[in-house]
């Protein structure tokens, strides 16, 4: 019986993604064989967390690097970082950022709900434009003594908002740091040095994306500023005596070396190959889901240049039940399968696949839609 049996909790059959509520990925071999070494003696946090973080900078061509515990905490680090820069003092006030250098410029078109890990060490963002529209003058106006940052939202390119090269030339001419959250921007890989290469001063990455741990991630950029951050984490709060407002966000050992031989291994594997297999299996799966009544799937959800996922729609006068309620019903079955919504379309990633995962899936619809069908 495995340890999920035995605590009552039911395997999930994953078909959406790289989903922090799932677990985030599958590590490979490589990387639960490092974390297993890493786990067998001790070492010191803080000398761990600077040599890692020079050979990540190296890695990425960055000036410095740091690994974090996730994009989130990336992301409150990085905002702490441009309000007290390495002000011991400030850092020891934080959230109180009243008379500080406290304003996130953040476009109204690039919002999420992630960005509020900036607001979590007493960031104000500042919203500029609106739904329909973001210019560059609504940045350059929002901009004045208390300006700290100017978010970014990666990889950008929604209608009405200024592109990355638009705020980094703002930026530049206004002597005001770029915070660029590109928490899965990591295919194709040079992605991970793009940022910082085109002047980015601080990026944040999710390490769940490119097969590390689901805990944690990657604050890379300017090499003060990553300094600045790097004394606000749990090392700087136990060796460097600093009240941190980042204690809470502590990673183990076997995280650190997790992230970083995950991220070596994603920079250097031959990603055409991996997602051609992953293509391969999703043509099987659609293949498969043809037969089924009422059902038209399609090979869909291109990732440099190859599709690794299937879109299903329904025909609702051969099946008395909608995507919505057959995402529903897999969701709360035995095994549990997890896939997309996309308006009136079910979405399955094949991205998340482990061996066996499209038989799993194929009975699952089976059994839902056999139940469905007009008497």
């Amino acid at each position: 019986m495995s340890i999920y049996k035995r605590l009552g909790v039911r395997r999930v059959v994953n078909g959406s993604g790289r989903l922090t509520v799932l677990g985030g990925s599958v590590l490979p071999k490589e990387v639960i064989d490092a974390m297993l070494e890493a786990n067998t003696y001790f070492v010191d946090m803080d000398e761990l967390q600077t040599k890692s973080g020079e050979f990540v900078a190296e890695l990425l061509g960055a000036e410095g690097a740091c690994v974090t515990s996730g994009a989130f905490a990336a992301l409150v680090l990085a905002s702490s970082a441009c309000m007290t820069r390495e002000d011991r003092g400030l850092m020891e006030r934080l959230p109180d950022t009243e008379g500080m250098q406290n304003e996130i410029i953040i476009q109204k078109g690039l919002r999420t709900e992630y960005d509020r890990a900036m607001s979590v060490p007493g960031a104000r963002l500042v919203e500029v434009g609106d739904a329909k529209e973001t210019t560059q003058k609504h940045i350059e106006e929002a901009i004045n003594e208390r300006t700290a940052a100017i978010h970014f939202l990666a990889p950008g390119g929604r209608t009405g908002t200024v592109p990355f090269e638009g705020v980094i030339s703002i930026a530049k001419d206004y002597d005001v740091p770029v915070i660029v959250d590109a928490a899965g921007q990591v295919l194709p890989p040079e992605n991970l040095k793009k940022y910082v290469a085109m002047g980015a001063d601080l990026v944040c990455y999710g390490a769940k994306y490119f097969g590390g741990p689901n805990s944690a991630g990657i604050l890379c950029g300017r090499k003060d500023l990553v300094a600045a951050a790097q004394l606000q984490t749990f090392v700087g709060f136990e060796s460097q005596g600093i009240r941190a407002i980042g204690r809470g966000m502590k990673l183990d050992r076997q995280e650190v070396i997790g992230t970083i031989v995950a991220l070596q291994r994603w920079l250097t594997m031959d990603h055409k190959a991996r997602l051609n297999a992953q293509n391969m299996r999703i043509k099987d799966l659609v293949d498969e889901l043809n037969k089924l009544t009422g059902v038209e799937a399609t090979i869909s959800g291109e990732r440099m240049g190859i599709p690794t996922s299937a879109y299903l729609t329904l025909n609702q006068e051969l099946i008395d039940v909608t995507a919505q309620e057959v995402v529903n019903i897999l969701k709360n079955g035995d095994p549990r399968v997890w896939v997309n919504l996309h308006e009136d379309a079910i979405v399955i990633s094949a991205d998340t696949f482990v061996e066996g995962d499209e038989e799993e899936i194929i009975e699952a619809l089976k059994r839902v839609l056999e139940r469905h069908q007009p008497q």
